[in-house]
């Protein structure tokens, strides 16, 4: 009986250390994109992505501390050209969408994960780009008319997708979506991110007053967006099981590391950028 206590306590545990830093996290998110400069919300982003970039060499296999303290900075001197070259943040958003509409295939088709060993080069050169094109995107987002507010829809997008695809995968889950890389994910949760996603928009485009054309247009990107951020989440789940760790890294409580808590977005801002500019949102 005692057994079974325990085991019943420590989930809950673990739900309960997640919630506090969720709430802990939120409030500072939502200050940091309503009320910093753009210049400033720059920073404080390409901060957390500097920590991202740190989890992401030892994904890579860069075991020393010293040569992975150069990763980071690498991203960084990626990020400076593209400060001061405005063209080139929406180019690099094209590049990183279709990367990730590549990858989402070969990702739902894959069947067997081969562990890595010693450092994988290649995987450093492809963090650049899933690092520094999430930043470019919200930068440009934010630095927009009415910037702000289309970073905290993109947020709250992924985070109802994220619920919706939770609560439907719980009570409807059967099929699973890509076992090899992530057995808690099924279709139906997909179904509910999505929906949670569109509701989202639709509160959105009323807020906003959207014409129903561009309303329409938008929950359609909300959409693509959602699924789209699924393959950012199975991305790096495949980057953990091939190094066999559980996160990315144990700087939030329940949560992982800064990787854990960015994987989504990585995959969506590039294409939530590149919609809300396509249909004249941004």
């Amino acid at each position: 009986m005692d057994g079974v206590d325990c085991m019943a306590v420590a989930p809950m545990s673990a739900l309960r250390k997640r919630t506090l830093t969720a709430l802990a996290l939120v409030p500072l998110v939502i200050g940091a994109v309503l009320w910093l400069p753009t210049s400033l919300f720059a920073l404080v982003l390409g901060g957390a992505i500097g920590v991202g970039a740190w989890e992401w060499a030892a994904l890579a296999g860069v075991t020393d501390r010293r040569s992975r303290a150069l990763y980071p900075l690498l991203v960084a001197g990626a990020m400076v050209p593209l400060w001061s070259y405005p063209q080139g943040l929406l180019w690099l958003a094209v590049v990183s969408a279709l990367w990730w509409l590549w990858q989402a295939r070969r990702l739902l088709s894959m069947r067997s994960i081969a562990p890595a060993s010693g450092i994988d080069g290649r995987l450093l050169a492809v963090g650049l780009l899933v690092l520094v094109a999430p930043w470019a995107a919200l930068v440009t987002l934010h630095d927009a008319a009415g910037g702000p507010a289309l970073v905290l829809f993109l947020l709250f997008v992924i985070w109802s997708a994220d619920t919706g695809a939770y609560f439907t995968g719980r009570r409807w889950g059967r099929t699973k979506l890509a076992p090899v890389l992530s057995p808690g994910k099924t279709r139906a949760g997909v179904y509910g991110g999505v929906l949670g996603a569109v509701l989202c928009a639709l509160v959105f485009a009323w807020l906003q007053g959207l014409a129903p054309l561009h309303g329409l247009l938008l929950l359609l990107i909300s959409a693509a967006t959602a699924l789209i951020s699924v393959a950012g989440d199975l991305y790096e789940s495949l980057l953990k099981r091939r190094r066999g760790v559980k996160d990315s890294g144990q700087l939030l409580p329940g949560h992982g590391g800064m990787l854990d808590r960015i994987d989504s977005l990585t995959a969506a801002a590039p294409l939530f950028l590149l919609g809300t500019t396509l249909i004249g949102v941004r």
